[in-house]
């Protein structure tokens, strides 16, 4: 049987776009729930009181893998039982969602009367479950309201109530996901984009004071060396990843005691570079940390047979040209999230003000 590509595009298309999504929220939401300790106690699955976000991940990731393994292995096999089942069950999904969408308008009050009922249960069950709580959490922050139809729907909730027999410290509260935000914050934003604009600008402008300032901080941390762990494994990584070593030459790693190439230095390590100086061996499985050892007693020409010889600094400033448009695409969109910040709570104080 030849596969034409009028086969293999539909099942394609639907392996990226259902069967992975779908194994993908499968996956999220068992892990979800081995983490709450469902799977290892499936009883616990109805004893909730309030809705199981999980159960959204669960249930859609299960139908979006079904429809994509009967398209994608329907169009390969050409197997027209699999193919119809896939129409008939997108059919059957289509005709339920504008069934609900007719019911929806038809009977809208009671709709209404069934999703304050829903609403109330999920509030008395705030505390029963991190992900549900999570849920009604970013639904009163995103539409900036509290409760069902109002913030006196909180005495459902046993930790919230206002009964004299509540000893909890949140009683007569709501929890903070309620609370309005304080204006204080768009001016705190303000000053950071103006702060982080003002960097930039001068950074461009005294761009030579600036490589100077980095070349003197990264001279002073390669002297404290072996000083602190943090700073050690910092220092690592940084000459890995940019494939460099010292600020702009492996001969910096003179100004530290341990490595410098004086005569008084009586360290194993004198004349060398750390490990994370050298170049990678691909059939080496286990890091040599002694690699470094008196290589810089070699001649330039050999030492770069061993370590990298170009310094952190230049290789920053050129990875900086390689992915200029990355960055000021970064750096631009944190600016307009932030700049949507200010506008977004400073037309909010307005309307406060009214």
């Amino acid at each position: 049987m030849v596969i034409t590509c009028e086969k293999v595009v539909p099942a394609v298309w639907y392996v990226d776009r259902r069967q992975l999504l779908g194994v993908a929220f499968l996956g999220i939401g068992l892990w979800a729930w081995s983490e709450k300790g469902v799977l290892s106690n499936i009883s616990s699955i109805t004893d909730m009181g309030g809705f199981d976000p999980v159960w959204l991940f669960i249930v859609v990731g299960g139908v979006m893998f079904i429809l994509g393994f009967a398209g994608c292995i329907g169009a390969l096999r050409e197997n027209t039982f699999l193919l119809k089942f896939f129409s008939v069950f997108l059919g059957i999904i289509f005709f339920l969602e504008l069934t609900a969408g007719v019911l929806a308008f038809v009977f809208k009050d009671w709709i209404k009367d069934q999703l304050n009922f829903f609403i109330n249960n999920n509030i008395r069950a705030y505390r029963d479950d991190i992900d549900l709580q999570n849920l009604i959490d970013f639904t009163q922050e995103y539409w900036e309201c509290c409760g069902a139809f109002g913030a006196d729907d909180w005495n459902l909730n046993i930790y919230f109530n206002c009964t004299d027999s509540n000893a909890s410290r949140e009683r007569c509260g709501v929890p903070f996901s309620c609370c309005t935000k304080d204006p204080a914050f768009s001016v705190f934003l303000g000053i950071i984009f103006f702060l982080e604009l003002t960097a930039g600008v001068l950074a461009f402008v005294f761009k030579d004071w600036i490589k100077d300032q980095l070349n003197f901080f990264i001279n002073n941390n390669i002297r404290a060396y072996r000083d602190d762990i943090d700073l050690q494994n910092l220092i690592d990584f940084t000459q890995e990843y940019w494939e460099c070593c010292g600020a702009f030459g492996a001969d910096d790693w003179n100004l530290n005691i341990y490595f410098n190439c004086t005569d008084s230095n009586a360290s194993r390590e004198r004349c060398g570079v750390p490990f994370s100086c050298c170049t990678k061996d691909p059939a080496e499985d286990v890091i040599n940390t002694q690699c470094g050892y008196d290589v810089r007693a070699k001649v330039e020409s050999e030492q770069q047979n061993f370590i990298y010889i170009k310094g952190c600094v230049p290789q920053f400033e050129k990875w900086l040209q390689d992915n200029l448009t990355v960055v000021a695409g970064i750096f631009i969109g944190v600016a307009l999230l932030q700049v949507r910040g200010v506008c977004s709570f400073r037309a909010y104080i307005d309307y406060i003000d009214l």
